[in-house]
């Protein structure tokens, strides 16, 4: 039920929204098909810009909005689409509907989209096969000293590369192209 403004901010004295208190960190959105469209695309100019302006009469403000977003949904209303224990009992036509909340363009700013099926609790609560922070931490202290040698700034990480510095730094091999 958020609002626009409540989502990227805004308001007659300018206020930042959820994705600039998000900034540098991580914006999750559950359930993605039950905001209202015109809320979810008033995203797609932060996610690209990694800004929010707000205009006003008197002023215009500009909040920050580089965040990682991470959004969940249901494959369709019942939630059992294509899953293997039970069967779905949706229309064609009401998944299509369903669906078509999410428009093109704020799909297209969505790096990484992942099915997921259902996991049984058993296989959750199995520890055997998980890693710790712990495990964890010097293959990512690895990485981190990957990117300051290869940037020389501390400023600088994957994630904020400019297109010419991808076309520098990622040159795939014929293989893996």
């Amino acid at each position: 039920t958020i609002s626009q403004a409540g989502l990227v901010g805004g308001g007659s004295i300018p206020q930042p929204g959820e994705i600039s208190l998000s900034h540098n960190g991580i914006l999750f959105l559950d359930e993605l098909t039950e905001f209202k469209r015109t809320t979810l695309e008033v995203l797609r100019q932060p996610l690209e810009n990694k800004t929010v302006a707000i205009a006003r009469a008197q002023q215009s403000v500009t909040f920050p909005a580089s965040c990682l977003l991470v959004a969940a949904l249901n494959p369709c209303p019942c939630g059992y689409l294509g899953d293997p224990k039970k069967d779905c009992t949706c229309s064609p036509m009401s998944v299509d509907r369903y669906l078509q909340k999410l428009s093109g363009p704020l799909l297209d700013r969505i790096d990484l989209q992942i099915n997921v099926q259902s996991v049984e609790y058993e296989t959750i609560k199995d520890k055997s096969a998980s890693l710790s922070s712990a495990d964890l931490y010097e293959p990512v202290k690895i990485a981190v000293a990957v990117q300051q040698d290869r940037f020389k700034d501390n400023t600088v990480h994957n994630a904020t590369m400019a297109p010419e510095m991808i076309e520098k730094h990622c040159q795939l091999s014929d293989e893996a192209e």
